[in-house]
């Protein structure tokens, strides 16, 4: 199976979305650890309602928070989350709440991290039989009278870089926050050992901006006309 990481293409639309995850863990203030102040923020579960929570307005404002009111919102969260999720500072819930405007086409890549689809595009590639494509509501209002519906696909994060693309001399993962100090590398290598078969399109576990698909979902799209977004091959081994 070959793998490929998926990019926006802005050559032919015009569309902007301005929005965020309606709600959201705290990001982490001065861990004891390894002492970084940090959140992550491409680890997002649209799925996610959090209105059985307690005190649901401590994660409405996005903020650092020390470790333990972090562990323990995570605490709170936990038992509502899909299979396979993974927390992390900053880590969103629920629908995209904001404005949208311009032209988009069938998939749509804002911010870098989150991988939006059209309804009726979606309907199209699960009929194609794709694995794993989850479709959630997002709540954007358009300033043009012919907007999308968009759906914003709920990637897990599975799947690292393979070790020989890392600096050889790199820390740890941080014991106590799972801080990895690492840019990500250039080129990059995927460790095929880590990889689902379950998933056609997820993002990875380590470096979670990144969006990967399998052949079979480039194959896809290409049969189906869609556009939007770009695929570069990724290596594995």
């Amino acid at each position: 199976m070959r793998y490929f990481r998926v990019k926006e293409d802005r050559s032919t639309y015009t569309g902007v979305v301005d929005a965020a995850h309606k709600r959201g863990l705290p990001g982490l203030l001065n861990c004891p650890a390894c002492k970084a102040t940090w959140s992550g923020g491409a680890k997002v579960y649209p799925s996610v309602d959090l209105t059985p929570v307690a005190a649901l307005a401590d994660f409405e404002e996005a903020r650092p928070e020390p470790i333990e009111e972090y562990e323990r919102m995570c605490e709170l969260v936990r038992p509502l989350l899909p299979p396979g999720a993974v927390l992390e500072p900053g880590a969103g819930f629920g629908p995209l709440v904001g404005k949208a405007q311009g032209r988009f086409g069938p998939l749509v890549f804002p911010f870098g991290w989150w991988l939006l689809v059209q309804r009726e595009v979606l309907e199209k590639l699960q009929a194609e039989g794709l694995r794993g494509l989850k479709g959630c509501p997002t709540q954007l209002r358009f300033r043009q009278r012919a907007s999308p519906e968009l759906l914003e696909l709920e990637l897990l994060p599975v799947g690292c870089a393979h070790p020989e693309c890392l600096p050889p001399n790199r820390k740890p993962p941080c014991s106590r926050c799972g801080r990895l100090a690492l840019t990500l590398p250039k080129p990059l290598l995927l460790d095929a050992a880590t990889l689902p078969e379950h998933l056609d399109v997820f993002r990875l576990e380590d470096f979670s901006t990144v969006i990967v698909c399998t052949e079979r979902f480039v194959e896809a799209c290409q049969r189906l006309g869609l556009d939007g977004v770009v695929f570069l091959p990724l290596p594995t081994k």
